[in-house]
């Protein structure tokens, strides 16, 4: 990191960013004068001289007696217990003094000059207040707590409140949840057990939950009486702005959309979900030109199944379609094509299917170029074109760009891939999970991947396939 990304970091242990920039000088430096400082870190010398006393009194430099005076840093790590311990010692000092600070703010009376106008509406924007808004609204519950939202965000609400909803069940208030219904494996139910929340059965309190088809609202009501709303359907719980309301005449609105909608709700145990290798096949089949999906996949049996139901769908539809192996050869892919029931021979013969290596369109001469690549593509897609076909599908197995080491190539290639893709052809970009996870820095990489590509379209587990993940520009 540079010096002001360093000093910023630093700054959240409790030092300014000018303190921050003259300690990690000194701490580079090892001893060094004022003069010398004010040079590298970029600081006033007259900032420095009134910065120096401050760190010193904190134990975090020296002086070096001499002509002239210098000064040196307490090593980076002794110098960040030294800060810790202040900050902690700070938050004892001031937890000490909350209950005095309580005691006599409430003994402090203001005689009131105006009314107090009554406040029904506000607008609750921090996400640590819209939190703890929903976490007073749940402790003031008295018998009932409804809960409309998306599979996404009631996760994030039954993780975030799992205890006080515990709280609230125990004096016997009644909560009931509508959320989206699951298309694979039932995350919900799987973090209300581990939760323990459903071990809260009893005549008065209990956790109710069912799932709807219908489009939803976002929203909290407790006691028929206050609503907590989402503005933005699309944001993750407690990231966007939240209307918090007791006026009575939206939250009987609101109420009333949510009995409406649980009388037409369905309970989880009736659910029957279509098995995943029947949702992945149906979700090939309706990717269209342009579409750049990101494939993770956990076994070859979910790759083949995935990968060549959507090149098989093109080939009898009139496109043409390209496999690049990396993870295995071109003739095992072949042979493998060949076993799921695609006419390999007749398709390579009509010039309708190409299985090549990642050498032949990634990794040229070992050197990788974006340009080269998207070049390549582009030439295969006049190919196609000229012999007649509707287009091309085109998909690559991502291997080889770990094997050679080229990460943050591979992530620039996707996100190009994603920027510039005004070549009318499909594309599936398949990665090993194991081969991620092995990865340095796996989350920053598959954060920069999903970045490049957009919104899971597809999430899936299956006893055959493993785990399934597409996501979608």
């Amino acid at each position: 990191m540079s010096l002001d990304e360093s000093a910023e970091s630093l700054s959240n242990f409790g030092l300014t960013l000018n303190q921050a920039k003259v300690y990690l000088t000194l701490a580079k430096l090892g001893l060094a004068s004022v003069s010398q400082v004010s040079k590298v870190s970029k600081v006033r010398r007259e900032d420095v001289y009134r910065i120096l006393p401050k760190l010193e009194g904190l134990g975090l430099i020296e002086k070096v007696l001499g002509t002239p005076t210098k000064m040196r840093a307490t090593p980076v790590e002794e110098a960040l217990s030294i800060l810790i311990k202040r900050e902690q010692d700070r938050v004892s000092v001031l937890k000490s003094k909350t209950d005095t600070f309580l005691t006599n703010f409430k003994a402090y009376n203001v005689k009131t000059i105006l009314k107090e106008e009554e406040i029904h509406f506000a607008l609750v924007s921090q996400r640590d207040h819209i939190i703890n808004r929903g976490l007073t609204m749940i402790k003031d519950a008295q018998r009932e707590i409804d809960i409309i939202t998306s599979r996404d965000k009631l996760i994030r609400v039954l993780l975030d409140y799992a205890e006080p909803l515990k709280k609230a069940m125990r004096k016997g208030v009644k909560v009931c949840v509508i959320s989206e219904a699951p298309e694979h494996e039932d995350s919900i139910r799987k973090v209300i057990e581990n939760s323990k929340l459903e071990d809260f059965k009893s005549p008065k309190g209990s956790l109710n939950l069912k799932y709807t088809e219908q489009p939803l609202s976002h929203f909290i009501i407790v006691d028929h009486k206050q609503a907590l709303i989402s503005t933005s359907t699309e944001a993750p719980f407690a990231e966007n702005p939240y209307l918090w309301t007791d006026d009575n005449n939206l939250v009987g609105h609101l109420q009333k959309e949510f009995e409406e909608v649980w009388h037409t709700s369905v309970n989880p145990d009736t659910i029957q979900t279509t098995a995943v290798s029947e949702k992945v096949t149906h979700f090939v089949g309706e990717l269209r030109p342009r579409d750049h999906v990101i494939f993770v996949y956990q076994s070859s049996e979910a790759k083949y199944n995935v990968l060549f139901n959507y090149l098989k769908i093109g080939l009898e539809n009139g496109e043409a379609a390209a496999y690049v192996a990396s993870e295995e050869s071109p003739r095992e892919i072949r042979d493998a094509m060949k076993r799921f029931g695609i006419g390999v021979e007749e398709y390579e013969k009509t010039g309708a299917l190409r299985i090549l290596g990642c050498n032949d369109i990634y990794i040229l001469d070992g050197k990788f170029d974006i340009p080269t690549t998207m070049g390549l593509w582009n030439k295969l897609h006049k190919e196609a074109l000229k012999k007649g076909f509707k287009g091309l599908r085109i998909t690559g197995e991502m291997v080889c760009f770990f094997e050679y080491d080229l990460i943050q190539e591979l992530v620039e290639y996707e996100k190009a891939l994603h920027r510039v893709l005004d070549i009318p052809i499909t594309a599936i970009c398949a990665y090993n999970a194991q081969m991620l996870t092995k990865a340095k820095n796996p989350i920053n990489l598959y954060t920069e991947l999903v970045r490049a590509h957009g919104t899971v379209l597809f999430a899936g587990i299956d006893n055959r396939l493993g785990k399934i993940e597409i996501r979608k520009s």
